[in-house]
């Protein structure tokens, strides 16, 4: 299946190969380098590129580029779900999936691929079980190793690998038993001038920090479940009981995991909770000006946070002299890329930024206006609608439980018995 992996920086050295099956030289990367030197930006780059004797299939993360080598056809996606699977695990094990981080721990991200690829075929990938047979790095346990010669690999077998339900450990045990639910939402949408949505589109995720002991059964329904366009679940959920019921029902994992992502097309009524009056003029000669206020719209009494405004300028554009009434502000005179971080929407007190836009003697600026990039996040608010009418919970000590508790961030609910 896969016979090797290469992972690629920045700067297109290859810092880190691991081969599963016979060695393959580097050079075959060069097929890689090929097609990047021919687009404009890395995720513009084919995830499936043929070369006479081999398939490469890579994906782009963490600006790294992680590109697997396939001696055969393989189903690309089974390749690609793979690679993200693997940098989601050096997330949860480092904190980041960096260069710097992998190279600081190379010895146990080797044990990890072993451990996941079997003979280039995929074996452990759930991060509960990976823990069990390979024990996240510390300082202590470091230190340890480096004296005693022992590696952070369990001489035991998990008990997850010996069950029909290899995500979750067997003899979990807590004290108090609870589980936190997140709907994360992120919402992708074009604006006209007029404030009008030309399209919107919405990606959501359900994300879980599941601390049950036993083996918990577990089963949620949502009030309006037809909103969801196209889902993937996480193993553990029952498909047929979805596509029949539309009702999640799942053995969870111990742990934080994903439970499901899903998109809202664009026929959907989104309600964008921003506005934005701009007032972007080209005077001709050397100067422009700009002049901008960034609102709330419709948030039904929620805070608009993290609010970031990119506005990428024409070439012409040498530099901004603006001054912002709330954040700051960065002009990137190589990108051309015109950066306000605003922050936090003061209702009373709307954020603004004006100025002018210095233009390079002899040139004329683009005909159009820029575009406009937003970025915020809103907490306890789902944009799309969806709620969760019931999740009952099942298993040797648990009795059904009907209530739903909403805490902190957006669409958070949380079970305690």
């Amino acid at each position: 299946m896969i016979h090797s992996l290469f992972m690629i920086n920045q700067s297109g050295d290859v810092f880190l190969e691991k081969h599963w099956k016979s060695v393959i030289s580097r050079s075959i990367v060069d097929y890689f380098f090929d097609v990047q030197n021919k687009v404009e930006s890395p995720v513009d780059i084919p995830p499936v590129i043929a070369t006479p004797h081999h398939y490469l299939i890579s994906i782009y993360r963490c600006n790294l580029h992680l590109v697997c080598v396939c001696m055969t056809e393989v189903p690309p996606l089974f390749v690609v779900e793979f690679l993200h699977r693997v940098v989601e695990t050096f997330e949860d094990y480092f904190g980041e999936c960096s260069e710097s981080a992998i190279k600081e721990n190379y010895v146990v991200v080797y044990e990890l691929l072993d451990e996941m690829l079997d003979n280039g075929y995929p074996l452990a990938t759930e991060a509960n079980i990976l823990k069990e047979m390979i024990k996240p790095p510390n300082i202590l346990r470091t230190v340890v190793n480096t004296v005693t010669g022992k590696s952070n690999v369990s001489d035991v077998l998990p008990t997850g690998q010996l069950s029909n339900i290899p995500w979750r450990r067997a003899g979990v045990k807590y004290t108090n038993n609870e589980a936190y639910f997140d709907v994360i939402e992120e919402v992708d949408a074009i604006i006209d001038k007029q404030g009008g949505t030309v399209s919107a589109e919405i990606h959501g995720y359900i994300d879980c920090a599941v601390k049950l002991t036993g083996m918990p059964d577990l089963t949620m329904s949502f009030v309006n479940p037809r909103l969801f366009d196209d889902v993937s679940f996480h193993p553990c959920v029952r498909y047929k009981r979805w596509e029949s019921d539309r009702i999640l029902s799942f053995v969870p994992p111990d742990g934080n995991f994903r439970l499901c992502s899903y998109h809202i097309g664009s026929g959907s009524v989104v309600a964008i909770p921003v506005y934005i009056r701009q007032n972007i003029s080209w005077q001709g000669g050397t100067v422009g000006k700009l002049d901008m206020t960034v609102g709330p719209k419709q948030t039904m009494g929620r805070t608009i946070e993290q609010v970031k405004v990119e506005i990428p300028m024409p070439k012409s554009v040498l530099n901004c002299t603006l001054i912002a009434s709330q954040g700051k502000y960065s002009f990137d005179p190589v990108s051309k890329i015109l950066v306000w971080d605003v922050g936090k929407i003061d209702q009373t007190k709307l954020p603004n930024i004006r100025g002018t836009v210095n233009l390079a003697s002899g040139s004329s600026p683009a005909a159009t206006n820029p575009t406009i990039n937003v970025k915020f996040a809103i907490s306890q608010l789902a944009v799309s609608g969806l709620k969760v009418n019931r999740l009952d919970m099942y298993g040797e000590k648990y009795k059904p439980f009907k209530g739903v508790k909403y805490i902190t961030k957006a669409g958070r609910f949380q079970v305690r018995m």
